[in-house]
Order: structure tokens, then sequence, then C-alpha cells
């Protein structure tokens, strides 16, 4: 199994619009960060968690030709707004893209893209299957692919993290329960959010996210959604333990699974 970062970056993506400060004038282009993505490579098989306003972008650069079906970890803009670019996989596939999600989450789809659930359908629009998912019980993907959702809590909404095999994910965490945590415990690789260093309602600054590492104890763990605010990939780089990175837009790993 193969992980791909597509985007690590906060909802308004590095560099911010008319910021000129150090990390955003970078010519580093690990300071370059598109908004928080990942893309997972199995058994021909390719699923992407989150389609945020970069997904044309990403798909093209990790020259993703096949998409196997879509996880949503919530319906914030920066994590779904670019469903849209789908329709390029329905064109070459010649079939329904397999979207997975929660009852609130499809309920934030059918308002934000009424249009791919219209009964007069316009030609060429975006075609999804939506398939309802819960903390309550796991998903069975092609490929043998076998995913346990996590909750976490952004502030006061629920999100989805996810983890499969060895390996979890886990994007917008400010506060994560007693029990779902026992869901995570054992995972040898972890890529978790870490804003900046500074305290934030809605997510985990680098303190929370070492906090959070320690306790479920990894081999090896990644920061993301990174923040202008927190400083240069190298700057962050210097300020973590030996186990753990931030990571970087293409970056990539395997897993054996």
């Amino acid at each position: 199994m193969k992980i791909t970062i597509l985007g690590s970056g906060t909802s308004q993506g590095v560099p911010v619009i008319g910021c000129d400060c150090k990390v955003c004038s970078s010519n580093d282009y690990k300071d370059n960060r598109l908004r928080c993505s990942i893309l997972i490579s199995h058994n021909g098989n390719n699923y992407v968690i989150d389609t945020g306003p970069d997904f044309r972008q990403q798909m093209l650069r990790a020259k993703v030709k096949k998409l196997s079906g879509v996880l949503f970890t919530h319906e914030h803009k920066d994590h779904f707004s670019g469903l849209d670019d789908v329709r390029a996989f329905n064109f070459i596939q010649k079939k329904d893209i397999d979207v997975y999600c929660t009852l609130r989450v499809e309920e934030a789809l059918r308002r934000e893209y009424e249009y791919i659930f219209s009964k007069n359908r316009y030609p060429g629009i975006p075609s999804i299957n939506v398939n309802i998912i819960s903390k309550e019980s796991s998903i069975d993907l092609d490929g043998g692919l076998n995913i346990i959702p996590i909750e976490v809590m952004h502030y006061r909404l629920p999100v989805l993290g996810f983890r499969i095999g060895d390996f979890t994910y886990i994007t917008d965490a400010k506060t994560v329960s007693i029990e779902e945590r026992l869901k995570v415990r054992g995972t040898k690789v972890l890529i978790i959010n870490a804003l900046h260093k500074n305290d934030h309602i809605s997510h985990f600054n680098l303190r929370e996210a070492l906090s959070f590492i320690e306790d479920i104890n990894p081999e090896i763990a990644y920061i993301t959604h990174i923040s202008h605010l927190f400083g240069t990939h190298s700057e962050i780089s210097d300020m973590l333990p030996e186990n753990v990175f931030v990571v970087y837009d293409g970056f990539s790993f395997e897993l054996d699974f």
C-alpha cells in the first residue's frame, strides 16, 4: 500500500494570498502546501481522502489515471469543494465514483452540489454513488482494504479519521475521546494534524499533537495541516522528536498490508 500526500496545508493553503511572510515567500518547494488530502494506492486501486479546492491540481500533479473512490472526513469547503472534478474519472472509467461519507456530509453534498443529485441531470455533470458510513462500523473497499473510521472532534464538529491496517490518518482534530483512541492504538504509522505552536479552538497545536503521538506511541508519526504561522519546513523539522516528521506535498511512503 502506498500513501501519497496530495496536500498538507490549512484551509488557506501555503502561500496564503497576499502574504509575504518568510514561509509564504520561501523558495523551498516543501513550503508550498495545497489543501489537506492523501492518496491511498493498493492493488491497482486509488482512493482519495478529501477533495478540496485543489483536487484537480493534485490529480494532475500525482498523475492519477484511475479513481476508485473518495472518502470524506467532513463537510468543510477545504475538504470537499473539489468534488466536481471527479467527472473526469467518470468520463475515463464510464461509471459512477463511489463516495464514502457520513449522513451529515451527504446532506452538505446535496446542498452544495444540488445539480449532481437532480432528477433532470445536465449532460457532463459528475456521477457519484454515495455510501453512508459512520464511526460504528468498518468499510470494505475494492483491493482488500478494510477501513476503520475514527471520530474526532473539530471544535464541535464530528470529523472522521481512518485506520487501514497499521496506518492511521487523522486531520482537523482538536479532541479525541478515550473510546476512539482505542481504535488508533497499535498503529505503526500515524499522520496527525498540527496547525502551529499556538493554541487554536478547533485544531491540535504542536504540543497537543505531540501529546497525542506519545499516547498512541506509533513507530513513526507525521504531522500535516500546516499553517504558514508554524514556520518553514526546515524550522518545523527542528522542533520534532526523532520519530516525528513534517510531511510535504508529494511525499510518499509504502507500507505492508
